[in-house]
């Protein structure tokens, strides 16, 4: 065909006919399993929120047991572990309730919801002590900077996934995005998703097909190891063409601006009265910000002066009080942050007066 443009995002089953798009899955395969420190990856998932649902249903058909600890109707318990108020984490002290406890797989989220970074070296030591697997919910961005999963404690995390929209792809006004899965080999078979190998023709040439499809749904139907059958072909496209034109040190750079940027914006923003940081200790490039009065309130008279503020945490964590989240990334400039500080202080000081 001489059209430029994809047909369609479906992984192709004539491996013969479609050299060019199961290379360019197979490169991705490889670059997010080396940015996670992982064996194996899968061609993508359809989000980060999918991927995560189907890890848990991986660990629990890895070990054959049920609890993970979210959908009645898949036979899972779900529970949420508590965290500290005071610094926003999730020690493993705070686990001991569950010592004893037949538990399947540990979701260790990195950086979590508060943007804090966990302990995640002493959750995953924790996890395995007890016979658990462990699932790590990671921002591709900021394993340019941090520890990958790969290496997480003693072993390292057993399944890690994530959105990858920071990969370069649009924000498109929520969607469409990929998700992305890696884990180790030997839970490789329990895997849901395309895989592609690489391996040799008849005649000795390299190629790329479709690898261990027996796990798929065309093949084992019903006995499938999920009802993804296809992947985000032309986001991870996107992605792939992003991550070989950044390179690992342009990548640290975007991770490294993003963190500067956030500190940059905390450090204004706790200047203004009534404005402080809710938790110490380090972050990568989202933090929380206590407020001395409601925050929707705040948040729409910032939205009136043409400035998204951030989350109010008061309906998601009520116990935290006028609480609110707050994000830069490396697209932030300090005028743009100068500004955000001006309206905001311009906000609380008409708040106070009236």
């Amino acid at each position: 065909t001489t059209r430029g443009e994809f047909y369609s995002a479906y992984t192709p089953y004539q491996a013969e006919a479609s050299q060019g798009t199961l290379q360019l899955i197979y490169e991705f395969q490889t670059m997010i399993a080396r940015l996670t420190g992982m064996e194996v990856a899968n061609a993508s998932m359809y989000d980060g929120a999918s991927a995560t649902g189907e890890a848990a249903l991986m660990a629990v058909r890895a070990y054959r047991r049920v609890a993970v600890t979210t959908a009645a109707n898949q036979g899972l318990k779900f529970e949420e572990l508590p965290y500290c108020t005071a610094e926003g984490v999730t020690p493993s002290a705070s686990l001991a309730r569950y010592d004893g406890q037949d538990i399947t797989a540990l979701v260790i989220q990195q950086p979590n919801f508060f943007g804090r970074l966990e302990d995640v070296d002493a959750l995953t030591d924790w996890a395995h002590a007890r016979a658990t697997l462990v699932i790590a919910v990671v921002n591709p961005t900021s394993l340019a900077l941090l520890k990958p999963p790969g290496e997480w404690g003693t072993r390292g995390a057993d399944i890690a996934v994530g959105e990858g929209q920071p990969l370069g792809v649009p924000l498109c006004s929520g969607g469409p995005y990929f998700g992305f899965m890696t884990t180790r080999m030997e839970y490789v078979r329990q895997m849901p998703g395309r895989i592609v190998g690489r391996t040799l023709d008849a005649a000795g040439r390299a190629g790329f097909t479709l690898t261990l499809q027996a796990r798929e749904q065309h093949i084992r139907r019903a006995k499938a190891t999920s009802n993804i059958c296809t992947n985000q072909g032309l986001l991870v496209t996107a992605a792939t063409i992003y991550m070989s034109l950044m390179g690992a040190q342009g990548l640290a750079r975007t991770a490294a601006a993003a963190h500067a940027r956030t500190r940059e914006l905390v450090a204004g923003l706790t200047r203004v009265p009534g404005v402080h940081l809710a938790f110490s200790g380090p972050y990568f490039h989202e933090a929380v910000l206590q407020l001395d009065r409601p925050v929707a309130p705040v948040l729409r008279s910032l939205s009136n002066r043409g400035i998204l503020g951030g989350l109010d945490l008061s309906g998601y964590f009520p116990e935290l009080g006028d609480a609110l989240l707050v994000c830069a990334t490396e697209t932030k400039t300090s005028a743009d942050i100068d500004r955000y500080r001006a309206c905001l202080s311009e906000v609380m000081q008409a708040a106070r007066a009236a």
